[in-house]
């Protein structure tokens, strides 16, 4: 695959000037940005600038508030439900995360949701926030377009709803989940489009069961769950969760984000935030988890495999290499950005062709 690496700054500043350019305040811009280029420093190409161009233009239909009130609408002592009055979805979930944060100190676990939320990009970012202050955050997300039927069925009345979980270790990278509740994320399959690359078997089926293998044709099918019927039951939990349980969109009621610019979405986010010392020393805890972890790192392996791997550490590891070789980014997407460049008058995005 060829692609041309640049900087995190780099693509950082370009992102923000191109937000900047549509009229969002600059500490918005500033803060979506860094979200979304931190999005393809570990790896989450699905979910990093790749998204931008679908961002402009739904900003530019009026399908995304630039100046939200983004405020709690309920709460108690544990508890919240974050209003995003339309705007970014970066910047309503990193205030739910605050908030929860804030909230855990004094509660020891506090569960904020959101509704009138956007697509906020890679699960794992909220999740691994909460590490910073010794607590541990689990995260939950309504999907922004609907790819999965119930199971047995053909009516996409489900999203690909993923799961975040961010857990501390000591002198161990975190163990940081993050997962669709089905075979693979829908950002997946727009990358695998964007790099002129074939689906695997067992992502997705068309109308008729087969496999269906080709991404430019992924609206003739659908996206398979996670353990077929077990993926389906987890992928309406966290529906049900993140999306209804606080008034966000669910079901029929979910807008596809990627063919709707204009209709508010009302995307659903969770996250759940535990603070480490109600339960004891988050040093013990800390400790407890790298032994945990070498001891699974260490342990016997199935012939032909030569590393088990935790939750996270690939892109624990990408993150360390792209600071310093750059972030790749495919070159068909590099030429979309460059002609979205042109149209905003911004500069272009630069890098250099890898290796």
């Amino acid at each position: 695959m060829s692609s041309t690496l640049v900087s995190q700054a780099s693509l950082q500043r370009f992102i923000q000037s191109a937000f900047v350019n549509q009229g969002l305040p600059e500490a918005d811009a500033t803060q979506v940005a860094r979200l979304m280029a931190e999005a393809d420093l570990q790896g989450s190409d699905g979910h990093g600038v790749i998204r931008l161009p679908q961002y402009i233009k739904r900003i530019q239909a009026g399908g995304i508030n630039k100046h939200p009130d983004i405020r709690i609408v309920r709460e108690r002592a544990g508890m919240a439900v974050v209003d995003g009055d339309n705007g970014m979805g970066h910047l309503v979930v990193s205030r739910a995360v605050d908030i929860a944060i804030e909230k855990a100190r004094n509660t020891g676990v506090a569960w904020v949701g959101t509704r009138y939320s956007n697509h906020a990009g890679p699960a794992s970012l909220y999740a691994r926030r909460p590490l910073e202050h010794d607590m541990l955050g689990l995260y939950f997300a309504v999907g922004n377009a609907n790819h999965l039927p119930p199971w047995g069925g053909m009516d996409m009345l489900l999203s690909t709803n993923p799961i975040a979980a961010g857990i501390p270790a000591d002198e161990e990278p975190p163990v940081v989940l993050d997962m669709a509740t089905t075979v693979a994320a829908y950002g997946k399959v727009k990358a695998k489009a964007k790099r002129g690359e074939q689906m695997p078997v067992g992502w997705m089926i068309d109308r008729e069961g087969k496999p269906l293998l080709d991404p430019q044709r992924a609206n003739e099918g659908f996206l398979l769950p996670i353990g077929e019927h077990k993926g389906y039951g987890l992928a309406l939990m966290v529906g049900l969760l993140a999306g209804t349980l606080g008034g966000a969109a669910m079901g029929r009621d979910v807008i596809d984000f990627n063919a709707d610019f204009k209709t508010v979405t009302n995307t659903g986010q969770a996250i759940l935030v535990i603070d480490l010392s109600a339960f004891g020393d988050p040093a013990d805890f800390k400790h407890a988890v790298d032994h945990l972890v070498r001891d699974i790192r260490g342990s016997q392996r199935l012939p032909g495999v030569e590393r088990i791997w935790l939750p996270g550490e690939q892109s624990h590891e990408k993150r360390a290499r792209y600071r310093e070789a750059g972030i790749p980014i495919a070159n068909g997407l590099m030429a979309d950005l460059q002609v979205l460049a042109t149209e905003l008058g911004i500069a272009p995005l630069m890098g250099k062709a890898s290796a």
